[in-house]
């Protein structure tokens, strides 16, 4: 046990100063909170998302650019590496929820919501890693966010468990590929974060407290419970940690009766 270590060197470990990073879906939410916190820690940070402007101000200096992950996230990955001359993190926090009404949807609808669905949360993970990787170096970081319907069914939504848990496994995956070159790869894992995503079964009452009792401490996530375990596996502080589920869920999954 290392004791007395002085306090710059803990800093250190944590650190994000001088290194580059793009997040999709910076837009709002995770993506916007994990954009935030990388520049608060010194990163030179690039957001992406569709939407033309985020939903809300940066409280640091985050460079925006409005672009579809699904469609010109290799284009966001060249601009940043033409300005700032590298790239040493990437996360995928680009992603949707598309669940078809209950008992009011053919099966070409729920088909197409389901294409659409691992279009964004899957394939443009791999095609932004693709890219991505071109530009890495040994220590370099790709982070994916990925869900506790990665690790448990959930019902109503087969797109998104499923793209979900294809990301958990893409994680593994290209933590194998890219390890050789010293590139690390893990699954940042929410539970269920206040988010415009979830803001419908949070605002009700009966739901909002049918979830939060399934944790562990009695609460929903906010964006901010998140920000840490990223920049956790952005740093040197876990450069021996590559194709893991980091679950930051209050303790859901961890819960039996």
């Amino acid at each position: 046990m290392v004791t007395g270590a002085p306090s710059d060197q803990v800093e250190a470990l944590f650190s994000l100063k001088g290194r580059v990073a793009v997040v999709t879906g910076a837009s709002r939410g995770i993506g916007h909170a994990i954009a935030e916190a990388f520049a608060r820690s010194g990163a030179l940070t690039v957001g992406s998302a569709r939407s033309s402007a985020p939903s809300s101000p940066f409280a640091a200096q985050v460079s925006y650019v409005s672009a579809d992950a699904s469609t010109h996230i290799a284009s966001v990955i060249e601009g940043a590496v033409a300005r700032f001359g590298r790239l040493d993190i990437l996360v995928n926090a680009a992603g949707v929820s598309l669940a078809a009404p209950p008992d009011r949807s053919d099966d070409q609808t729920r088909l197409d919501l389901f294409d659409r669905t691992i279009a964004l949360n899957l394939r443009a993970a791999y095609a932004a890693s693709l890219a991505a990787g071109r530009h890495m170096k040994a220590g370099a970081s790709i982070i994916n966010v990925t869900s506790i319907g990665a690790l448990q069914g959930f019902p109503g939504n087969p797109g998104y468990v499923a793209s979900k848990g294809g990301l958990a496994q893409l994680t593994r995956a290209l933590a194998v590929d890219l390890g050789t070159s010293g590139i690390r790869v893990n699954a940042l894992v929410p539970g269920y974060i206040h988010t415009d995503m979830t803001a419908a079964s949070y605002a009700d009452p009966a739901r909002h407290a049918q979830r939060a009792g399934r944790t562990c401490l009695g609460r929903w996530g906010t964006v901010n419970d998140l920000t840490g375990a990223a920049i956790f596996l952005a740093s040197d502080a876990s450069t021996y940690m590559t194709g893991q589920d980091l679950v930051i869920d209050g303790g859901w999954t961890a819960r039996g009766l």
